[in-house]
């Protein structure tokens, strides 16, 4: 295809949008409520995320050093403790400050240590890890170490939120790409409505000779088009709803007190754009092909029985 012909075939999808704006405002209608389905169910992920990270960090290992350690097999062990490969941080706690803040939880019962003028508790680290899929290996390893008395830990949560991340993460996978289906196949039988809408046009077209791909071209351009209006707006108007759904709810989260606040939109503005302008683009210049060739093939078929 010669590059003037190109040219004015891009003009002609450009124009076509204009000229049948209802259609394409159905095409963008339809898209952009796909896009915004799939963007909601984006942040609920990320949301559940964030939530499910707080609650990880909060899934920590106590490790209790022996009474017999002394000062420099107690830092030691920290050392130790800090150089396996699945901890995330490695916080030392003092005999004295643990039994300081155990009296401090007693209250009037605390009256119970009063001739005790050293800590009854051992050293400990605080230890949190990075890969909770790595949590009961991890934990091994530190059982492993020299000097280690006790450890306190809770593998069956862990792995119940391993089990739950990897539920969310396949239930939004699953959302998105059934989403992203449905508007493909929206959008191609969109189109193709176009299309018949503009049968006389097409038509011509064939009668004075033009090729199947002059006939396509604008109406890929017009796809693609149709796609990026649907992804810019479906962003803003996704951004005012997730904005409207954390002004509704923030205080009642915050009553909880367990320091989970709603992610911020603008961390994932761009993330969303890519995906929204990817899944537009697609949807819109393929389902724009796919109609088409449908289309010609059946135009081609009727013509051949008469």
């Amino acid at each position: 295809m010669k590059s003037g012909s190109l040219k004015y075939l891009t003009r002609e999808g450009f124009r076509n949008i204009w000229v049948n704006r209802l259609m394409s405002l159905a095409s963008v209608t339809v898209l952009m409520a796909c896009l915004v389905i799939i963007g909601v169910g984006a942040m609920m992920y990320f949301n559940i995320n964030s939530l499910l990270d707080i609650v990880e960090d909060q899934n920590i290992v106590m490790v209790y050093v022996d009474y017999e350690a002394s000062d420099v097999e107690t830092s030691q062990l920290g050392i130790d403790i800090k150089n396996l490969d699945n901890v995330k941080s490695c916080e030392f706690i003092p005999k004295e400050d643990a039994f300081q803040k155990q009296i401090e939880q007693m209250g009037v019962d605390s009256a119970l240590f009063a001739g005790l003028d050293e800590s009854p508790l051992p050293d400990g680290y605080r230890v949190s890890v990075d890969d909770l899929t790595l949590y009961e290996q991890t934990v091994e390893q530190i059982k492993g170490l020299n000097k280690v008395m006790n450890v306190r830990e809770n593998s069956n949560l862990a792995s119940k939120l391993v089990s739950m991340r990897q539920a969310v993460t396949i239930v939004s996978a699953g959302l998105v790409l059934m989403l992203f289906l449905v508007s493909l196949f929206i959008i191609s039988n969109t189109v193709r409505i176009t299309m018949y809408s503009r049968k006389l046009e097409i038509n011509i077209m064939k009668a004075v000779g033009a090729t199947n791909s002059f006939i396509r071209w604008p109406f890929f351009i017009e796809g693609i088009l149709l796609g990026v209006i649907s992804s810019v707006v479906s962003l803003l108007l996704l951004w005012g709803i997730y904005e409207l759904i954390v002004y509704a709810f923030s205080s009642t989260v915050n009553m909880f007190g367990f320091g989970f606040k709603f992610v911020e939109f603008t961390d994932y503005i761009w993330y969303i754009l890519a995906a929204f302008a990817a899944i537009g683009i697609f949807t819109g210049g393929v389902g724009s092909m796919v109609s088409m060739n449908k289309y010609l093939k059946e135009q081609r078929s009727i013509v051949n029985n008469e």
